[in-house]
Parts: structure tokens; sequence; C-alpha cells
């Protein structure tokens, strides 16, 4: 991929980015006043961290809505950022952290549960949403995985390829897994099979998007790749924190942590390509 189709696909993705923006300035005004008649769900998300927040403070579906505001507003700030910093500097790496930022705005999505609750949507429309979104999710973090490999020092000549591999290898993982619309939790998750099984993949990558860059800092001999490693942590640990809250506890430290990993992983990229 050369850098004008890559600057032409960061342009896009701010488009999108805009359009998602705007549409969930609509969705509030439609769906704010109906959460106090909203019936509490019966099962809260099960991330670490919601966990332990969970015993302390009670689900709270405007807390819900603002950390999706958040993470929207992330992936659109991240792209507008990505494409500022990196317009005219070469990086293998950054194409990648950008469909990781991108992926984040499909999380308008989950807004279709306390819509369907409003005016009954059909169950195929929820089942393809869910699916939908958890495409984009399993698409962002491997594609921040790759952007690790891509760092440790392999050479990849046909992006297309590895974007159809990164497509294809998301597909696998959400095809098979089973959706039952008629249950879901206070973070507008429905219910889904597997979730043990699915847990493990993202831990995995996780851990292995943070130990590649690492490695990376080794093979290459440059410490800010150790730094982009610290980054990817924080990144991740923010995502889990703000995909899977449902109290005033997680919003805020869920956008900080994601925030500032996205840029301590961007700028330490940016600094070493500066100078090749």
């Amino acid at each position: 991929m050369t850098l004008l189709e890559r600057n032409t696909f960061f342009k896009a993705g701010i488009v999108f980015c805009l359009i998602i923006t705007l549409l969930i300035t609509v969705i509030s005004i439609l769906i704010i006043p109906f959460y106090p008649q909203m019936e509490a769900a019966s099962r809260r998300p099960s991330f670490i961290f919601q966990v332990i927040s969970g015993l302390f403070l009670d689900n709270n579906y405007l807390a819900v809505h603002v950390s999706l505001i958040l993470t929207i507003l992330y992936s659109f700030t991240g792209m507008i950022l990505i494409h500022s910093f990196f317009e005219r500097t070469s990086a293998p790496e950054i194409l990648y952290i950008s469909l990781f930022t991108f992926s984040f705005s499909f999380e308008i999505i989950r807004f279709i549960l306390p819509l369907h609750l409003i005016y009954t949507f059909p169950v195929y429309y929820l089942l393809g949403a869910s699916k939908i979104l958890l495409f984009a999710r399993y698409f962002g973090i491997f594609a921040l995985f790759i952007a690790s490999v891509c760092a440790a020092g392999l050479e990849i000549q046909k992006t297309r390829n590895i974007i159809f591999i990164l497509i294809i290898s998301a597909l696998l993982v959400i095809l098979g897994i089973p959706v039952d619309t008629q249950n879901w939790d206070t973070s507008f998750i429905f219910r889904n099979g597997y979730t043990s099984i699915l847990k493990m993949i993202e831990t995995a990558v996780f851990i292995a998007s943070v130990v590649t860059f690492f490695v990376a800092a080794k093979v290459r001999d440059s410490r800010e790749y150790a730094y982009a490693g610290i980054g990817v942590f924080l990144a991740l640990a923010g995502r889990n924190i703000l995909l899977g809250t449902d109290n005033w506890a997680g919003p805020v430290l869920g956008i900080i942590l994601l925030s500032s990993g996205t840029w301590f992983i961007c700028s330490k990229i940016h600094k070493i390509h500066l100078w090749l």
C-alpha cells in the first residue's frame, strides 16, 4: 500500500467516524429519556475491572452511554491525529494501529439494544448487529498484534493480503459464536456462547502484542519500542475497562488509559521513523 492510498484510508476513516459522531447525537436525544424506564438486566459484564467495581457500585445506564460516547470520540479524534502526524511519515505499524483505533467507532452498534426496547426491531437485526460488533472488536485487537509484528521486523510487501488475513481471522472467531438475543447484560451486550474461549483469545493477543513490542526493542536495539509496548498494555487495559463498564468507575479511567496508551504508541513510533 502506497503512502497516498494509506492517507486516503485515513481520510475515509475520519469521515466515517464523523458520521458516527453526528449519529450518536441523534441517538442520545432518543434514548437518554428512556433510561429511567429501562428494566434492569439480570447479568453484569464479567471483565475483571467490572467485577471489582461492581462490588461497590450499581449499574447505571447513563454511565454506559457516556462510555460509548467517549469510545466513539476516541476513534474520531484518534484517526484525525494519526493522519496529522503520519501524513508524510512512512511507518508500516501505523496502518494497523489506525485500524485498531477505527474499530472503536463500531461500538455505536451497542445502542441497538435500548433502541430495540423502544422500537422493537426484528431479531435478525439484533443478531447481525451483534456479529458485526464482535467482528470489529477482534479485527481491532488482531490489527494491533500485526502492528507489533511489523515493529519486530516482519517485512510486509502486500498490505492488502495482511488485511484480508485479518478479516478472515476475525470472521473465523465470530461466525460460529451463538448469540442469545433474548438475554443481555448491563453494558448493552447480548449474551453469546464460548465466552471463556473468547476471553482466552483476547488475553493471548493482549500478551502477545505487548511481548512482541519488547522483542522489537531487543531486535531493533531501540528502547522506544519498549515504551510502545508499555503503551499497548495501557491501551488494551483501557479498552477492556471502557468496553466492559456499566458504572461510573469506568468511563474516565478507561478513556484515560486508552488515550494515553495510544498516544504513547504513536509518539514512540513517530519518533523512531522520523529519523529513518
